[in-house]
C-alpha cells in the first residue's frame, strides 16, 4: 500500500453518537445533586488529569544567542488531544533552521524548545484516529517546531512511516534534507538532463543530497566547498567538478567550467558571502535558489540586478511546498524511495547526546562538520 493511501486516514475523526432520554421521576420530586459525590468526582478527575502529566527532558531556549542558550531541562507532557500523538523520539535530527530560530534570524515566541525533524516510537494516540497505533515508528520534518525533547505532541498529520528497513538515525538525518532537496530540484526549478547546476556548500547535509540527485537526474553539476577532504566528499557524491573556494574564485571557477556560459540554476544556501557570486554564475534565463543564509542574511538585491540576463531568484520554504497531507506524502515518499534504492547515501558523520546539543550547534557553525549531524535522547543511549 502507498504512504498516500495508508496514511490519509489519519484526517479521519471517528464520529460517536449518544442519546440519553431522560424521565422524570414519578413522584415529581426534585432531583438534587448529593455536594459530597460531587466534590469527590472533581477530586478524582483532578487526580486523574494529574497522573497524566509526565516530566520529560528537553532542550529550552529563554533567550536569543550563541549556542550557551540551549538548555536541559525538565518539561511536562501530558495526553495526545483529538488528532495527536504522543512520540518517544529515538533521533533527531539538526538543521541550520535550528540555528536561525535561536539566534533570532527567524521569530518565534520565547521560550522555546528548537528542532523540526525526529523520528521515534507512537506512545499514545488521541481520540479520533483511525490508522495508527501505539508502537508504529514515525518520522516528521517541519511543523510543529519541538523535537529537541525526549518526547513530544504531534498532529497526526505531520507524521510519516518509516520503512523497517531504514535505521532511525538515518531516517531522522533525510527528512527534512531530502524533502529540502525534492522541492529544490523538482518543484523551484526542475532539473533534467543537459542542465548544469552549482550547489554551493556541496559537503554539507543537503548540498550532499543536491549533488547525488541532480547527477542521478542527468545533470552536470558543479559544487563548492572549503577543503581538500570535503572535495573528496563532493565528488564522491556526485560532483562533476569542485570548487575549493578558499583556493580559488568560484565565480572564475564556473566560468572557466561552462566556457562562460554560465549555470542554468544555483542553490545557495551560504547567503551573505556568496548570493553576487552566484547571480554572476548564472546563464541567461537563470534561477537563483536561496535557500539558506549560513554566512549571514543577503543584503537586499536591486530588480536591476535581474534584468541584463532576465535572471529568476526564489527563496523557497519547505513548509509552503508540503502544506498539505498530499504534497508531503509525495515529498517523504519520493526521498525513502530513492534511499531505499540506493540513489541517496547519508552520511551521518555527528551524533551527540540531545543534552549537549550547544556543542553540536557550535560545532555545526564552526563549519566543523560534514553530511548529517543527529541527537539522541540520553534515555536512549
Amino acid at each position: 500500500m502507498s504512504l498516500k493511501r495508508a496514511f490519509l486516514s489519519f484526517q479521519k475523526p471517528l464520529i460517536f453518537t449518544h442519546r440519553k432520554l431522560l424521565q422524570p421521576p414519578s413522584d415529581n420530586k426534585i432531583l438534587r445533586l448529593n455536594p459530597t459525590f460531587h466534590c469527590k468526582s472533581s477530586i478524582r478527575a483532578s487526580t486523574a488529569a494529574a497522573a497524566k502529566v509526565q516530566m520529560v527532558k528537553a532542550i529550552r531556549v529563554h533567550e536569543l544567542g550563541g549556542p550557551e542558550v540551549l538548555n536541559w531541562e525538565d518539561v511536562e507532557i501530558g495526553e495526545p488531544k483529538e488528532g495527536e500523538i504522543r512520540v518517544k523520539n529515538k533521533a533527531i535530527g539538526v538543521n541550520f533552521i535550528d540555528v536561525y530560530y535561536r539566534k533570532g534570524v527567524y521569530k518565534t515566541d520565547l521560550p522555546f524548545t528548537p528542532g523540526r525533524e525526529a523520528v521515534g516510537v507512537v506512545t499514545a494516540v488521541g481520540s479520533g484516529l483511525t490508522g495508527r497505533k501505539v508502537g508504529d515508528v514515525v518520522a516528521y520534518a517541519g511543523n510543529p517546531m519541538g523535537s529537541y525533547a525526549e518526547e513530544q505532541i504531534l498532529p497526526a498529520s505531520a507524521a510519516v512511516p518509516v520503512p523497517s528497513s531504514v535505521d532511525h538515525k538515518v531516517a531522522a538525518s533525510i527528512m527534512l534534507k531530502g524533502m529540502t532537496a525534492h522541492i529544490l530540484l523538482r518543484r523551484c526549478f526542475k532539473v533534467e538532463p543537459g542542465h548544469t547546476i552549482l550547489v554551493q556548500a556541496a559537503a554539507g547535509g543537503v548540498g550532499s543530497l543536491l549533488c547525488q540527485w541532480a547527477n542521478a537526474l542527468g545533470a552536470k553539476v558543479i559544487g563548492t566547498v572549503s577543503s581538500e577532504e570535503k572535495a573528496a566528499q563532493a565528488k564522491e557524491d556526485g560532483c562533476h567538478h569542485v570548487i575549493i573556494y578558499t583556493k580559488e574564485d568560484f565565480v572564475a571557477g564556473v566560468n572557466n567550467i561552462t566556457s562562460g556560459k554560465g549555470v542554468n540554476v544555483v542553490y545557495d544556501s551560504v547567503g551573505k558571502d556568496t548570493y553576487q557570486g552566484s547571480l554572476k554564475c548564472l546563464a541567461s534565463r537563470g534561477y537563483l535558489v536561496s535557500f539558506g543564509q549560513s554566512s549571514g542574511l543577503p543584503d537586499p538585491i536591486p530588480l536591476s540586478d535581474l534584468a541584463p540576463k532576465s535572471l529568476f531568484l526564489t527563496r523557497p520554504s519547505l513548509m509552503h511546498y508540503t502544506a498539505t497531507r498530499d504534497e508531503l506524502l509525495e515529498s517523504a515518499g519520493e526521498v525513502f524511495s530513492l534511499l531505499s534504492s540506493g540513489v541517496l547515501k547519508v552520511r551521518v558523520n555527528h551524533v551527540y547526546p540531545l543534552s549537549v546539543a550547544a556543542r553540536a550547534h557550535a560545532d555545526l557553525e564552526g563549519r566543523k562538520t560534514s553530511g548529517s549531524i543527529v541527537l539522541i535522547p540520553d534515555n536512549e543511549l
